[in-house]
């Protein structure tokens, strides 16, 4: 007989019970394994089900008289739980070129600051008297150091008290999903799938009118929609 073999013989003898006690731990510990698999598995599911809804893409094409399509409007998607008011977020910018601002028309979210950088070799002085931002950068060329904050959903009009023939508009909106049309009077938002309200402004609409919120309702696949507004 081997030395190996009497020795595993003589612990045998020596500790009895032994191979039990070992079969015993060893199954204590598969249990273990299994029930970390089991919470691990368990975990990635609630995970999972916590995951929002894949957005969908929205294509809307705004309209005027006679069914043209309408530039510059500014289409505003409200969802129930997102954040009105953005934070941290960078400037945006209002520029002037050409004794022009650029673009005529800048669409924000409420909380957002504005840069007004003058890349003209004139001076200019640009205000707004709008309820809902008033405020005015003196002659100036450059970028001036602030940025403008415009905390209130509206809209301002701009201008330049040197050059009367200049104007814009500033739209504010208490939304994350918003964008403005193009020359073919499209708009495209990355929307959750849901029932949410829609609100279509443009400048030619009255001043004295608040532009209307719509139901919209957004399924799981891409879709288009069309809106009509009657702009003066």
């Amino acid at each position: 007989m081997s030395t190996s073999i009497a020795a595993r013989r003589a612990g045998a003898q020596r500790f009895p019970g032994a191979r039990e006690r070992a079969d015993t731990q060893a199954g204590r510990g598969m249990a273990r394994q299994a029930r970390r698999l089991a919470v691990c598995l368990t975990f990635g599911a609630s995970a999972l089900a916590s995951l929002p809804a894949a957005a969908t893409t929205l294509t809307i094409t705004v309209t005027g008289a006679g069914g043209a399509p309408l530039a510059d409007a500014v289409v505003a998607v409200f969802v129930d739980g997102a954040p009105r008011r953005a934070s941290g977020v960078p400037p945006v910018e209002m520029g002037q070129r050409g004794k022009r601002f650029v673009p005529a028309v800048l669409a924000v979210q409420t909380g957002t600051p504005v840069d007004f950088p003058n890349h003209d070799t004139v001076r200019h002085h640009v205000y707004s008297f709008s309820p809902i931002k008033t405020f005015e950068i003196k002659l100036y060329v450059g970028t001036p150091t602030q940025p403008v904050v415009f905390d209130k959903p509206g809209t301002a009009v701009l201008g330049c008290n040197i050059h009367d023939a200049m104007s814009a508009f500033i739209r504010v909106v208490d939304t994350p999903y918003f964008a403005r049309t193009d020359l073919q009077g499209q708009a495209r938002l990355e929307l959750p799938p849901g029932k949410h309200r829609v609100q279509v402004w443009h400048p030619g609409l009255p001043a004295e009118t608040d532009a209307p919120l719509q139901p919209l309702e957004v399924g799981g696949a891409d879709a288009s929609v069309t809106l009509g507004i009657e702009p003066r």
